[in-house]
């Protein structure tokens, strides 16, 4: 199979380049520097500045990850519109290609997974969040519901669209652990304001191969859940993190000081969701690190 890229040489997408090229199978990555990236992916990765780039070998499969971080800088109006357009511009591009397809009569790709992310819900409090749960209209749900319908085009040409709300991503090496673990090694890790609040995450590997599973399974449309089965709160979080590092987690951080220092971004730490991957888990899709105490275990 061959599988075009977006954000291939992100966090999760080197990872998922690394899974592809072990099973056989050809990678496409889109990159605005591909001669800066090419370090960071396995070699016989075709890496091109674009989508439509690709229009001459064209790809089975696609995967949409392309993004600005959204923790990198406050949220002030231009930060808030570059996110948006960060996503919905690869997104776009995605679209285009599959319209050149079509109209040179060549064949389309079977299938997009494309990304999301779990602040589509919102601030959701404690109660248990699925698929279908409504969303809370905030920021982060109007830039993942942007995202999303950015996709949607694709379905009118018969291409399956699955699109996967990524929750916190951990592994070795970067994601949500790369600035969380030096503290808490030092013993100065604690708690977000009150520590109640929801973080739905998921290990890599887990992210990855429910990615492929999404690929390779013909009948699975629509919106999907991409954490863990087992979410904590943050006092939770930050308590077996602590635990498998063999130190204290003492020094929480109150509400007003990262809304002082983060602003309206602050809310990503504060605020969260009870949210379960219930579709993934009733398509039969098994978690290697289904507990959060398991998958730090392997990390750390």
């Amino acid at each position: 199979m061959r599988v075009l890229i977006t954000g291939g040489s992100g966090f999760v997408g080197q990872r998922l380049c690394q899974q592809l090229i072990a099973q056989g199978h050809e990678v496409q990555v889109v990159s605005r520097t591909p001669h800066e990236v090419r370090g960071k992916l396995p070699k016989g990765c075709d890496i091109r500045d674009s989508a439509q780039a690709f229009v001459d070998t064209p790809p089975d499969a696609l995967v949409n990850l392309a993004g600005e971080s959204i923790a990198a800088k406050r949220w002030s109006t231009e930060q808030k519109e570059r996110l948006i357009r960060s996503r919905v511009t690869s997104t776009q591009q995605l679209i285009a290609l599959c319209e050149q397809l079509e109209a040179n009569g060549q064949p389309l790709p079977s299938v997009m997974v494309s990304g999301s992310a779990m602040g589509y819900y919102g601030d959701q409090g404690s109660k248990v969040v699925d698929e279908s749960t409504p969303p809370h209209d905030e920021f982060a749900h109007r830039l993942c519901a942007q995202w999303e319908a950015a996709a949607k085009p694709v379905e009118a040409m018969g291409v399956r669209l699955a699109i996967v709300r990524i929750g916190l991503v951990l592994a070795a090496g970067g994601g949500t652990l790369q600035k969380m673990l030096p503290p808490f090694k030092l013993g100065l890790g604690g708690r977000f304001g009150d520590g109640t609040q929801f973080m739905p995450w998921v290990h890599r590997d887990d992210l990855v191969a429910a990615i492929m599973f999404l690929i390779n399974e013909p009948t699975l449309s629509g919106a999907f859940n991409g954490s863990a089965p087992h979410p904590v709160t943050n006092a939770e979080f930050t308590k077996t993190l602590a635990k498998q590092l063999h130190r204290p987690a003492i020094f929480p951080v109150p509400a007003i000081v990262l809304k002082a220092g983060f602003g309206e971004m602050s809310q990503l730490l504060l605020t969260g969701a009870d949210m379960r991957p219930a579709r993934l888990s009733e398509a039969g899709f098994d978690f290697q690190y289904p507990t959060l105490d398991k998958a730090l275990a392997a990390i750390v």
